[in-house]
């Protein structure tokens, strides 16, 4: 007996939602992940911030740059979807 699969067993191709990888917007999600690899930026002392050598509070830095950066693409892209 040959017995067809329910139609809830169907291939995932077929009920998964379309990516939105194509959103420009994406391009930005970059930027927190090649800042910190360019290390002679912030490969130094001076300046201090509240006593803190610039080599720390530059990552600390980054850390906020990619916050906001993943933040801004979150919401371009939640715009997106609703126009």
């Amino acid at each position: 007996m040959d017995e067809q699969p329910p139609a809830a067993s169907r291939r995932a191709a077929d009920v998964a939602p379309r990516r939105s990888d194509k959103n420009p917007w994406n391009w930005l999600l970059l930027l927190p992940i090649v800042l910190p690899l360019l290390v002679p930026l912030y490969n130094r002392r001076d300046p201090e911030l509240f006593g803190w050598p610039f080599f720390y509070w530059a990552q600390l830095a980054f850390v906020v740059v990619g916050v906001l950066t993943t933040t801004l693409v979150h919401r371009a892209h939640q715009r997106r979807k609703q126009g």
